[in-house]
């Protein structure tokens, strides 16, 4: 039996797939992730740990947990734990890809449709009894019919997100280290820079992973070049935007609003600037919370810890450990 960290309660049958591979689990029982002593606790006393993008594994660590196996986040992301770090230590370290594009591409366009739209602040406005005759001039929005699109990163979910363009009639451009010429053949995408994309678009959306290359891909420069009154959509990571650049962007109004499911920090402390612009829709992370969703997203993640403990290549592995360890629990 080995010992299975599970760092937040999760839906679905995550659990009971590893009960029925013989596997003891320990469930962290707060609301809030494990803080990183509590965490580091727990790995050392783990076989595996199923991970989610709140819980940073450093190298320490992984040095200083000998039975750990396998890192099995429950996330497409896996900034939080570095693959290269943890195979040189020996440990897997897995995603789960292909399950939440349609799902997040979902919110992303409510999020979008609501900061364009004004959904957000109307629907606060009326509960506070703003709402006092029907006005020819309140809560004037943005036309998303017609527009154009830039989409930031053409992977699974910006894909997916793309696509959902065609029902508006918008015309998508988007920008990406490889061309997708099947997806231009087939949805009339066009390939552009990442400038002229800026320049261009009506709406801007983020669908990239974090990485050094990534980290603050918006920023001074790039909020200097949008079209103004564009709106920007992050769906990514918060660290993809400079929120400096960001705010000045919006008191500037080279903006015209920005649409936010993650931020830098998480949470977004309440005195941070952006609360302060109405045009701005924050939410708290959720674009792939779905039921459906996130209980394959859990059940993957199990998945691939019990082949990991079993001596098996995990299905969803993003490293290859130098040399990975051997169980050091009882069969």
């Amino acid at each position: 039996m080995a010992r299975v960290f599970v760092t937040r309660t999760v839906p679905g049958r995550t659990l009971d797939i590893l009960h029925e591979a013989g596997h003891e689990t320990i469930v962290w029982p707060g609301e809030l992730p494990p803080p990183p002593d509590d965490l580091a606790a727990a790995l050392r006393d783990a076989d595996a740990a199923l991970t989610m993008v709140t819980d940073r594994v450093t190298g320490e660590m992984l040095e200083d947990s000998p039975s750990l196996r396998i890192i099995a986040n429950m996330a497409v992301g896996y900034d939080n734990a570095s693959p290269e770090a943890a195979a040189r230590h020996g440990v897997w370290v897995t995603n789960t890809p292909g399950v939440l594009a349609e799902t997040t591409a979902d919110f992303a366009w409510s999020i979008m449709l609501a900061a364009a739209r004004n959904v957000a602040l109307s629907d606060r406005d009326t509960r506070a009894g703003g709402w006092k005759t029907w006005s020819p001039t309140g809560f004037l929005g943005v036309d998303l019919y017609r527009a154009t699109l830039g989409v930031i990163g053409l992977g699974e979910i910006g894909e997916a997100f793309a696509r959902r363009a065609r029902g508006f009639d918008m015309h998508v451009l988007y920008a990406s280290r490889t061309r997708k010429t099947e997806a231009e053949r087939d949805y009339g995408f066009e390939w552009t820079s990442l400038a002229d994309l800026l320049h261009r678009s009506d709406f801007i959306s983020l669908h990239v992973p974090l990485n050094d290359e990534t980290h603050h891909l918006m920023g001074p420069e790039q909020f200097a070049r949008v079209k103004p009154g564009s709106v920007l959509v992050n769906t990514a990571r918060g660290q993809v935007v400079d929120q400096d650049a960001l705010v000045e962007a919006l008191r500037e109004g080279r903006l015209g609003g920005a649409a936010l499911d993650v931020t830098d920090p998480e949470p977004l402390p309440l005195e941070h600037p952006l609360f302060s612009f109405p045009q701005v829709v924050i939410t708290p992370h959720i674009a792939s919370a779905s039921l459906a969703t996130r209980s394959r997203m859990g059940e993957m993640a199990a998945e691939n810890i019990v082949d990991a403990l079993a001596g098996k290549e995990p299905p969803h592995a993003v490293n290859r450990p130098v040399s990975p360890r051997p169980s050091s629990s009882t069969p």
